[in-house]
């Protein structure tokens, strides 16, 4: 995505054609600043995007304050990027780094990527707005920090995967994979909004996996951190893969990206419940429950008159589900419906889905295959191993409206294979 001006650049560059690249990259204006000027500079100019172009100003703590009161609070997003090396500290939590090292092309590819979630943040809001100014119900964006609704997945069988999978574990959502093979089919099923690829794995392995990943439009913006010097001869075209040799610094730098990917998933949910008229939970991308009741009322209308069947699934999770793994649940669950069922996070977090032209034999069937992806890809609190949903299932009869279905579904539970 071309830039969109003003760029506020903040420190000294380092290449005598990065301005000029910067322009070509339809950065305009393109305003330099000192890191004495960058508070008045970035007040007056208000940037949509900010470059810090080398180490001491990334590193500059008071460059971070200065970052914290005007961009943190900013509406639409503002991107940060910082020209930092790997044992340099990067003073703003929410900068994306990219390597000293990097080419000129490299920097403003960091730059456009990133811009591409201020620039979907900037149609969300005027997509809330027009909504508002139609009367129609829209729901609103998600507060809280990304990281809260994030999920990585961490690959790899060396000695730093403890390390690797407890930092991560710490912040954000976590998958852990001992083999590329199983990495692979998670960003298959999964939401993913980052993929960390640790050591002991063969160079050519993680080579392919990159290829593939870069390959794919679906993982265009995905975060991807390799650990290892023996990794850093790999070359990939990818925005978001970096190299980092070490442990602690790879998730520092990781992050960034995490919590940004995240963030454009929330806006990407929330566009689509604006396209449903509000209808849908941008924490979920399920309907709210109010409308889940009111389509329920069709379908059965809908089936009564046609003769089809109509199934209801309730997955009921453990009571003590943390608030991050049961809202990812919920979320896994509205990729894993078809297109002709609906569904919804109830507020105790169990999970109800609707199985329309189904009848309760093969709703047995999609049931389970759902609560088994669930199960395999979720861990219980107590002792972190894999853990499913109870079911309970229900299908329509021929007196029944949506209350008397909805009460049906207490019946005996099903164990999720």
């Amino acid at each position: 995505m071309p830039l969109q001006g003003p760029l506020v650049v903040v420190g000294q560059p380092r290449f005598a054609g990065l301005l000029d690249a910067l322009g070509t990259a339809g950065a305009f204006p393109v305003i330099e600043s000192t890191r004495s000027e960058a508070a008045d500079v970035i007040a007056a100019a208000s940037p949509e995007s900010i470059l810090l172009a080398d180490d001491e100003t990334s590193a500059d703590r008071q460059i971070a304050a200065i970052l914290d009161r005007l961009v943190t609070p900013a509406i639409p997003y503002v991107p940060v990027v910082a020209c930092a090396g790997v044992d340099t500290d990067i003073a703003y939590a929410r900068a994306l780094p990219v390597e000293p090292v990097a080419a000129q092309s490299g920097i403003v590819a960091r730059l456009s990527a990133a811009f591409r979630a201020r620039s979907l943040h900037a149609t969300v809001l005027r997509r809330l707005q027009l909504a508002a100014e139609a009367g129609k119900p829209s729901p609103e964006i998600a507060d809280g920090d990304p990281l809260e609704d994030s999920t990585v997945i961490v690959a790899g069988r060396g000695r730093s995967y403890p390390l690797l999978s407890t930092m991560i574990g710490e912040r954000a959502g976590l998958i852990g994979a001992l083999s590329v093979e199983t990495a692979a089919s998670y960003l298959k099923a999964r939401e993913i909004d980052g993929l960390v690829i640790g050591d002991g794995f063969a160079a050519r392995t993680v080579s392919a996996f990159l290829t593939v990943i870069a390959e794919d439009s679906r993982f265009r913006d995905l975060p991807v951190a390799l650990l290892g010097h023996a990794l850093t001869e790999m070359r990939t075209d990818h925005p978001y893969v970096f190299h980092v040799g070490n442990p602690e610094r790879l998730v520092e730098r990781l992050l960034p990206f995490v919590r940004l990917h995240a963030f454009e998933q929330r806006l990407s949910r929330t566009l689509a419940s604006i396209d449903h008229d509000g209808r849908l939970d941008p924490k979920t991308g399920l309907l709210y429950p109010e409308a889940f009741v009111r389509e329920l009322e069709a379908a059965i209308a809908e089936s009564r008159t046609r003769g089809t069947g109509l199934s209801l699934a309730r997955f009921v999770f453990e009571p003590d589900l943390s608030a991050r793994a049961s809202f990812d649940a919920a979320r896994l669950a509205s990729r894993l419906i078809r297109g002709i069922d609906f569904g919804c996070r109830e507020p105790d977090g169990s999970v109800l889905i609707a199985f329309t032209e189904t009848d309760l034999r093969y709703a047995h069937v999609v049931a389970r295959r759902i609560a088994s992806v669930l199960k395999h890809t979720m861990l219980s609190p107590q002792d972190r191993k894999p853990t499913g949903p109870a079911i309970t299932l229900a299908t329509r009869k021929s007196s029944d409206d949506a209350d008397s279905l909805l009460g049906r579904v207490t019946a005996a539970m099903l164990t999720a294979e």
